[in-house]
């Protein structure tokens, strides 16, 4: 009994390793960072097979080993996505329409960011467009300057892989 259960546990750990290397690789394969990309899919593709071969085996002994699998697969779903979000890496850019442009852009740049703004007009009249370039997890913080600002504020965030000025990913 113990020996299942222990079984189980490790089967639902190395899952959980896999499956957590398994995002933060697809994450680095879009940000363009292939080196760190192919490093983690040799590890998440030793670790798979070694479990994948475990309850091949033992399957027909120990049917709870495929639900182990399972329960490991989205538990590393979920702690994959939980580290991708702490980590934050990469840069957003941040577009901003309201109508305070000018008050806001200067706001944001005091605090740090470089903000380009383009005058245009919008339904109900003229608005300024602020675009910002930060760290993926700078966005938060410029969203809530700007909303204490303009409250009304429109902004999109976008994921940048690759800028002109260094041509490599995320580098200022």
């Amino acid at each position: 009994m113990w020996e299942v259960l222990v079984g189980c546990l490790l089967i639902i750990i190395a899952r959980i390793c896999d499956v957590s290397i398994a995002t933060i690789r697809t994450i680095m394969m879009i940000q363009g960072r292939r080196a760190i990309a192919i490093g983690l899919s040799v590890v998440e593709v030793l670790i798979w097979v070694f479990v994948v071969s475990q309850v091949i085996t033992e399957i027909k002994a120990q049917p709870i080993y495929g639900v182990a699998y399972a329960f490991g697969f989205a538990l590393g779903t979920w702690m994959g996505m939980m580290v991708e979000s702490r980590l934050a890496l990469g840069h957003q850019a941040v577009q901003i329409i309201t109508r305070s442009g000018p008050e806001m852009a200067q706001a944001l740049r005091d605090a740090g960011f470089i903000v380009t703004q383009f005058d245009g007009y919008g339904r109900d009249g003229p608005v300024q467009s602020l675009f910002i370039e930060v760290a993926r997890r700078h966005v938060p913080v410029v969203v809530r300057r700007a909303r204490a600002i303009d409250s009304r504020c429109f902004y999109t965030v976008d994921d940048v892989r690759l800028t002109s000025a260094t041509g490599s990913s995320g580098s200022h």
